[in-house]
């Protein structure tokens, strides 16, 4: 029998250190996302301000929120694919520049021509800022860990809503339209910085493949052909624009069917709005602790409860208590839904295809903004306000067919 001595100076072989979460990095990503929402949405808390000081009508002043949705929509993804080559770290310090100095201009803008352009401007650039955010968070962490890292980015836009828009209204009544436009370009510029700061670096994965060489190995080469979860990828993202559909066809006319179809006073609109926002926090909580790593199961849960809560609200709009209880209830549901739903596109796309992916998710997602409210228009003027969360009712359904389609694709694409 023979004994082994190690050698001198050898070192004792230890397991790999599991890679820390990169929490400061996900922070500034999602105070990013807070700005960036933020001054998507700022008009709409002070349209009648805008339209007296640049002498419009509020018809053609809430044409700014189109403006930019629109410019969200048919940009988006040329525009991503386009900086497809740029350093994704360089290109979203860019894009939230972008967005300050829009913001800034929008604050200066001396007729309304002027701030229309700078609102598109704004919407081409939160075009490509979500074409690179989505998929940013899901390229710092191992996959496993990608619905915790979502959550927190997202969670940026639910503080928007809950925090962000409300105080930038009360700020605009206070000192007039232009000056949240103006604090939030500066916060902006200064949330840049801090990218910069303390934002890790990713590496953008590139697409590769496997083929046979003459010797019966293999070699790698770059890869054109479409990537196997593109069909799951792109069914994801028509569930996205199927479910927003719905959503905004109900949502975009609440305040309405509260007072007409629930007996709310107006002055207590403001009220519930704040408590479904504060909702939406709770039901991204949810999300982010419960269902990180099983997005399918918690987007069946979150579609399931909006269907019961949006048809309770429609069958029990005369009672209040009812109504007003079903009413968080929903909140709490799209606070989850959004999540989930980004969750369920990192975890399906590939890494190479993943800022792709994300592109394509934020144009369906904001078409789906753009034609809720015109279906609701549409059902709200043949069919009245009391149709509407049974349009809603129908976009989930769908919804949940597409989502359990889903899963049969991505099983294929794992196979080939």
């Amino acid at each position: 029998m023979t004994t082994t001595f190690p050698q001198t100076g050898a070192l004792p072989v230890t397991p790999a250190a599991a890679p820390r979460f990169p929490w400061g990095g996900l922070i500034v990503l999602s105070t990013a996302v807070f700005l960036s929402v933020t001054a998507e949405m700022v008009p709409t808390g002070l349209l009648p301000e805008v339209s007296t000081s640049l002498g419009v009508s509020e018809a053609q002043t809430g044409l700014l929120m189109s403006f930019f949705a629109f410019a969200v929509v048919l940009t988006s993804v040329p525009l991503t694919l386009l900086f497809r080559r740029v350093p994704r770290h360089l290109l979203v310090i860019c894009v939230l520049v972008v967005i300050a100095l829009s913001s800034i201009a929008a604050a200066l803008a001396p007729s309304f021509a002027f701030l229309a352009g700078a609102r598109i401007l704004n919407g081409m650039a939160h075009g490509v800022f979500w074409g690179v955010v989505g998929a940013y968070s899901a390229h710092l962490v191992p996959r496993e860990q990608i619905g915790r890292a979502v959550a927190i980015t997202t969670a940026g836009g639910t503080l928007a809503f809950v925090l962000g828009i409300p105080l930038s209204t009360v700020v605009g009544q206070a000192f007039g339209w232009r000056a949240p436009f103006f604090g939030i370009g500066v916060l902006a510029l200064l949330g840049a910085a801090l990218l910069y700061l303390l934002l890790p670096r990713v590496q953008r994965p590139v697409a590769v493949k496997k083929t046979p060489d003459a010797q019966g190995g293999t070699t790698r080469r770059r890869r054109f052909a479409l990537d196997e979860t593109v069909p799951a990828v792109a069914l994801i993202c028509l569930l996205a624009a199927t479910v927003m559909i719905g959503h905004y066809a109900f949502n975009t006319y609440i305040a309405p069917f509260m007072v007409s179809e629930m007996g709310v006073p107006e002055d207590q609109i403001g009220t519930l709005l704040f408590l479904y926002g504060a909702a939406g926090g709770v039901g991204l909580l949810i999300a982010g602790i419960g269902f990180a790593k099983r997005p399918t199961f918690g987007l069946f849960f979150s579609l399931i409860a909006t269907a019961v809560s949006v048809v309770a609200i429609a069958v029990f709009a005369g009672n209040t208590a009812v109504s007003i209880g079903a009413f968080v209830v929903w909140g709490i549901m799209f606070g989850m839904l959004p999540t989930l739903m980004s969750t369920q596109l990192m975890r399906t796309a590939a890494p190479q295809i993943r800022d792709s992916a994300s592109a394509f998710y934020s144009t369906a997602f904001n078409t789906g903004i753009g034609f809720g409210a015109l279906v609701g228009a549409f059902f709200l003027e043949s069919l009245g306000l009391a149709s509407l969360p049974w349009v809603y009712l129908v976009a989930i359904v769908l919804g949940a067919a597409l989502l359990i389609a889903t899963p049969v694709l991505t099983r294929r694409a794992r196979r080939i």
